[in-house]
């Protein structure tokens, strides 16, 4: 059984998000909610939320026990981008490119297969 998560229009950049969910796939959860809460980057935080969503939802959701799960799969895909316009010399202008991110956690009970 699977348990799944996922964040969309997610506001970081997705190459910064995808820095993050390597560091935890096939890891126990456990371990991965560790590696988290000490990583520094931005986004470490935003799939922190979204781990202790995908656990959530195993433990209400599928009735798995939540001390024997992993990460299975996780990545992250990109979302639309917005963008925004800013001056420069001569009247030209720059454009700013705010990239968005769609973020997946797929959490399985048992040992990690990899």
């Amino acid at each position: 059984m699977e348990a799944k998560a996922k964040a969309n229009y997610v506001r970081i950049a997705p190459r910064k998000a995808r820095a993050v969910i390597d560091l935890i796939r096939y890891k126990p959860v456990e371990e991965a909610k560790a590696i988290l809460k000490y990583n520094p980057r931005r986004a470490a935080s935003i799939i922190g939320k979204l781990l202790d969503s995908a656990v959530a939802n195993a433990e209400n959701n599928q009735d798995m026990n939540t001390f024997d799960l992993y990460v299975h799969r996780a990545y992250v895909d990109e979302g639309p981008t917005m963008k925004r316009v800013q001056p420069r010399a001569r009247g030209r202008r720059y454009l700013i490119r705010k990239r968005l991110s769609h973020i997946t956690l797929v959490l399985r009970e048992g040992k990690e297969a990899e």
